[in-house]
């Protein structure tokens, strides 16, 4: 394997890395993957980026990018076959103040749903950060009523930078999340779920170690 790809340290199921997944796949980006386990973070990993948080990519001069949208912007930067990067409704600043809204409020709100234990000292309440994220997913519900994707029939950055955040959201409680009012949303996360682009960001990898040879990401097809 070449020393000269960029080492990518991820952890599957976390939605930011995730994002970046697909960016870096979208791109042809090849990359050293480093499956992290979050309990049993490798010095490695902490050296490069301190805060501990995935996804952290190390290009081949030694540079280091730990925030997600910027790992997507990055890869796409570098190709961006699918014009990812060029919605094909509205402008960019559209695109990226609808993920900074996912990123901010509603993120806000789906760590307190999901995780209301860890904010106890807050006052958290699951249900009512609930019904607090609904709003976020209503708009994104009414924009999918028109159209395919979030801006337009083709799959954008605001496609892939939000799914993963849905997709956590949804599964909080899926019983639930099935049955409410947001018909397009829902077909929406199914389609992307069930795709094979998804599916193939998505491999079990077993916990990176030092020493360890890391498979490449993405994977030949």
């Amino acid at each position: 394997m070449s020393p000269t790809r960029p080492v990518l340290y991820s952890f599957r199921r976390c939605p930011y890395a995730m994002r970046a997944r697909l960016a870096i796949q979208s791109a042809g980006l090849e990359c050293r993957l480093r499956e992290v386990v979050l309990r049993d973070k490798p010095a490695e990993m902490l050296d490069a980026s301190p805060k501990g948080t995935v996804p952290v990519l190390v290009l081949e001069g030694g540079e280091v990018i730990d925030e997600s949208l910027d790992v997507m912007l990055h890869a796409l930067g570098k190709n961006d076959p699918e014009n990812w990067l060029t919605p094909p409704e509205g402008e960019s600043d559209d695109m990226m103040a609808l993920i900074a809204a996912c990123d901010g409020p509603f993120k806000h709100h789906l760590d307190r749903y999901k995780y209301a234990n860890r904010y106890a000292d807050e006052g958290a309440v699951s249900e009512d950060n609930r019904t607090a994220a609904m709003p976020f997913l209503q708009t994104l519900n009414e924009r999918l009523e028109s159209r395919g994707q979030l801006f337009g029939d083709r799959i954008c950055l605001a496609d892939m930078a939000v799914m993963p955040f849905i997709r956590q959201f949804a599964n909080t409680d899926r019983g639930w999340f099935d049955k409410t009012p947001l018909p397009h949303l829902q077909a929406w996360l199914a389609g992307h779920l069930e795709s094979a682009r998804f599916k193939s960001i998505m491999p079990k990898f077993e916990q990176w170690k030092t020493g360890d040879v890391e498979p490449v990401f993405p994977a030949a097809s």
